[in-house]
């Protein structure tokens, strides 16, 4: 691959994990706006609004890991074997994962979208799906079990 496409790359998933690190100090720090918008998500699901701020904390500070990881796995990639083929996909998987859930948790917990969250989403998941597309061969021809003719 060409180097400048895997710095472009590196530093994608630097943005989105610097992004997302900025949302999950939020979240632990209790920001009166993280709060705020999350006594307005908890109520349609009937859960304490502190316990889902905390978790989603959790829940985002791992994707922040996964695309710092993503920026280890890159520059080794040509060295990279299945297992770190493995957490490339897992990784990559969960962020997209855990980005999918924050936009349906805009969409149908909050009483008023907040779009800026809804476009900072959408990046984030197509950071994932970039890395997905770039690596996905190298993931499948290492992952997917091949098929012989005495199978």
């Amino acid at each position: 691959m060409k180097i400048i496409f895997k710095t472009l790359l590196i530093i994608l998933n630097i943005l989105a994990a610097l992004i997302l690190t900025r949302f999950t100090v939020s979240k632990f720090a209790a920001w009166p706006e993280s709060v705020a918008g999350f006594v307005d998500m908890a109520k349609p699901l009937g859960i304490d609004p502190t316990f889902f701020r905390i978790t989603t904390g959790f829940i985002i500070g791992f994707a922040v890991l996964s695309f710092l990881c993503n920026c280890v796995l890159i520059l080794r990639m040509k060295k990279v074997q299945d297992r770190g083929l493995w957490v490339f996909a897992f990784t990559n998987l969960y962020a997209l994962g855990a980005m999918t859930g924050a936009l349906l948790s805009e969409f149908f917990l909050r009483s008023s979208v907040k779009w800026m969250l809804v476009y900072i989403a959408i990046a984030v998941i197509s950071v994932s799906i970039l890395n997905l597309l770039t690596y996905g061969r190298k993931i499948s021809v290492a992952l997917l079990p091949v098929r012989t003719e005495q199978d």
